[in-house]
């Protein structure tokens, strides 16, 4: 947080993030410090109605950023950092750090130059994505140890070594300051004394080393020492800030060494590696005569004449050479460049081997086919098997072409293994006699053969296994890729109503009409059942940890997938709905301030019965501008702006009105309770009248008549003291 505020601040205008994981969830401030660090305009969703939809459209700009500047995102989704899911969201910002901080500052170290096989900076190539699936390959991310290695060769070579400090990593090394200390000294040794430092406690050094480094090089304190003073301090805290350091260290031309350091040149001349300098062009000269040579040589003995086993003696000695020489130069074929592609003279030598490689092919296919009768059927009829064991899948840009050269493989791989239990009798019996209708065969050759049939025979039902997972695979992962496309066409910034209504009409055409949902169970049910007999038939613990993690990751993602996508639809209806109460309101009170405006040059008993229903007309004011103001937050450019400023006229007019009629807005009420005032005076007259009637009356002296008129008079007391108590309230 610390470090992402460092940089937030020199945004216009500035942000700060309070709550990383609950802030970061709207991507505004995620692409804002992405426009920081690269200098470059991000389109950002913006408002005080930002909803769920305009957070997963910000934060898949920025994953759509990072992902162009060639930085690969493993199992990172817009949806889990609209959840805030903090392991996601550590990892999101982590790979940010290392790839604008630590590689950008390390990478013209010639340190990291030398360490590195010219892998990106967070490239990490999984199985799943990259690989061809009779290969086995590991997650591996080499970057990030390299960048870390080259880190703590400079701080060993340029400050620790010439203090005797033995700084060994990013964590216990670093816990009693004297470390920071002497980075500090190597850039301004004014600032710091040494002896001093050694004679201070932990939090001390700690405490003046960051001060100094934030008041005297402006460097943004990102630690603090109850942070670092700790048995295990954080590695990637750690790493971060020292990397900061780079920045203000004078450069000099090298460090000085003893033959332990390595040499830290000046960016524009780096280092090579010692075996891609060693490639000179004198071993391009030497492996190209002998390639050349080694070709004709083969074109040569396999045109002369001789038997099947001298042929095949003749063949074997050139693939042993082949072989030997191979193997001394391939390290000299490593990728020079960070972008993998080879030099012009790796790539010239690179074609010379392909060549006689296929020439060596070419031989031995003709070899095996010329062995008689049904052997040679079954020799070329192997070297096809061991190709498809063999062959790489070539994974296309998009999962479902993948999907579909997978299954033109499979299909090809079965019609394989329909002749392989044939082959199999026939060849178990010419094994068995060593020869083929009483004509001798080489017995050198066919015992290369038995052991090539015996790889196949073994291999071939596990590799059509695997090549049904691998196809369902890339079906799967094609799937979740197009419904990230689709959700990406639908969670945008909508048009006018009738442009909605066809988006929605879209929508529910692709989800029901395609059985979205439905499809999804069953490519992933026939993934879970392949995927259970692939780990069966694989004995590998990697594979089996792959393919169940990939498994674990398909659900999460489709998880918060469907989610997003069964949301839309509500979306999209609410924007509807709105359109069309925006627009009834609209309507009713334009053509009503038409009316009123004109009325207002009326009789007072005109515009009271006018304006008597005043309070109907404010809700609709009301509902016109919630209905508006949430349209203007939802559709694109054009139409806010066209919204913005009608809702300006029309709130104008009804502003200049209201102020002259509001008064109106009571006019039911004043008229009843006007009535209520009159109707209690006629009560109260009547109850007067026949007061004075009973008052004036004779009365025939009784004690039974007195005793019923004086309570009859206090009754009629009592209603007339309410009678006057109701008057009193309506006057």
């Amino acid at each position: 947080t610390k470090w992402i505020n460092s940089h937030l601040a020199k945004h216009k205008p500035p942000l700060e993030v309070n709550d990383l994981f609950e802030d970061i969830k709207d991507g505004v401030k995620l692409l804002a410090l992405l426009e920081v660090l690269s200098g470059q305009r991000l389109p950002c969703e913006q408002g005080r109605q930002l909803k769920r939809i305009h957070w997963v459209s910000n934060i898949g700009t920025a994953l759509k950023f990072l992902e162009g500047r060639k930085i690969k995102l493993v199992n990172i989704h817009a949806t889990d950092i609209a959840d805030g899911r903090p392991s996601i969201v550590l990892g999101l910002i982590w790979t940010v750090i290392l790839y604008f901080q630590i590689e950008e500052l390390t990478s013209n170290l010639p340190a990291l130059q030398a360490l590195s096989n010219s892998n990106s900076s967070v490239e990490s190539i999984a199985s799943s994505e990259t690989g061809s699936p009779p290969m086995k390959r590991k997650v591996v991310n080499k970057f990030q140890g390299n960048a870390k290695k080259a880190l703590l060769r400079w701080v060993q070579c340029t400050a620790a070594k010439h203090h005797g400090i033995e700084v060994k990593d990013f964590g216990p090394s670093w816990r009693d300051g004297v470390a920071f200390q002497s980075v500090v000294h190597a850039i301004r040794p004014d600032l710091v004394d040494m002896e001093a430092v050694r004679r201070r406690s932990n939090r001390e050094n700690l405490e003046e080393a960051f001060s100094l480094a934030e008041n005297e090089l402006g460097i943004p304190r990102l630690l603090d020492p109850e942070d670092v003073d700790v048995d295990k301090p954080d590695e990637k805290s750690i790493m971060t800030y020292v990397a900061q350091f780079l920045k203000h260290y004078p450069n000099p031309h090298h460090s000085e060494t003893d033959g332990h350091c390595m040499c830290f040149c000046h960016p524009h001349f780096p280092l090579k590696s010692a075996s891609v300098s060693s490639f000179t062009e004198n071993n391009q000269i030497e492996l190209k005569v002998f390639l050349d040579q080694l070709e004709r040589d083969v074109l040569r003995a396999q045109g002369a004449e001789g038997n099947l086993t001298d042929k095949y003696q003749a063949f074997k000695s050139f693939r042993v050479q082949y072989e030997m020489k191979k193997k001394q130069t391939d390290p000299l074929l490593q990728p020079v460049h960070r972008d993998g592609k080879l030099s012009v003279d790796q790539a010239l030598v690179k074609q010379a081997w392909d060549r006689v490689s296929a020439r060596l092919l070419d031989w031995h296919i003709h070899l095996d086919k010329s062995l008689p009768g049904p052997l040679g059927v079954i020799g070329a009829w192997l070297h096809r098997a061991e190709m498809a064991l063999r062959e790489d899948i070539p994974i296309q840009h998009a999962h479902d072409e993948t999907a579909n050269v997978l299954h033109r493989k499979l299909e090809q791989h079965k019609e394989v293994l329909k002749n392989l239990e044939s082959h199999r009798q026939t060849f178990h019996q010419i094994h068995k006699d060593r020869s083929v209708n009483g004509v001798p065969v080489p017995p050198e050759q066919l015992q290369d053969m038995a052991e090539r049939f015996n790889f196949v025979s073994t291999s071939s039902y596990a590799h059509l296994i695997k090549l049904e997972f691998w196809e369902i695979k890339y079906r799967l992962m094609a799937f979740l890729v197009l419904a990230e496309s689709k959700l990406k066409s639908w969670i945008i910034k909508y048009g006018r109503r009738d442009s909605v209504e066809l988006l929605l009409q879209s929508y529910l055409t692709f989800i029901e009409g395609h059985k979205f949902f439905e499809q999804y169970e069953i490519i992933f049910t026939a993934l879970q059942q392949a995927a259970e007999v692939y780990v069966k038939s694989d004995s590998s613990i990697d594979e089996a940890e792959g393919v169940s993690k990939f498994l674990s990751d398909a659900t999460a993602q489709w998880k918060n997938l469907a989610l997003e996508v069964r949301s839309v639809r509500s979306m999209l209806e609410e924007v509807i709905s709105n359109w069309e109460k925006y627009s009834s309101t609209v309507a009713g009170l334009q053509a009503w301030l038409e009316d009123a405006e004109q009325m207002l040059n009326q009789s007072e008993n005109a515009k009271r019965d006018f304006f008597r229903n005043l309070s109907h007309w404010i809700q609709q004011h009301m509902d016109m501008n919630d209905a508006g103001n949430f349209l203007i937050e939802t559709c694109d450019e054009t139409v806010s702006r066209d919204l913005k400023q009608q809702l300006l006229l029309l709130n104008g007019r009804w502003r200049e009105l209201f102020v002259k009629v509001k008064h109106y807005a009571r006019a039911d009420e004043v008229d009843k309770l006007r009535q209520d005032y009159q109707d209690g005076i006629n009560t109260l007259k009547m109850f007067m009248d026949a007061t004075n009637e009973k008052m004036t009356a004779p009365v025939q002296v009784s004690f039974l008549n007195v005793r019923a008129f004086v309570q009859d008079v206090e009754v009629n007391n009592r209603y007339m003291c309410s009678v006057v108590s109701l008057l009193g309230t309506l006057g």
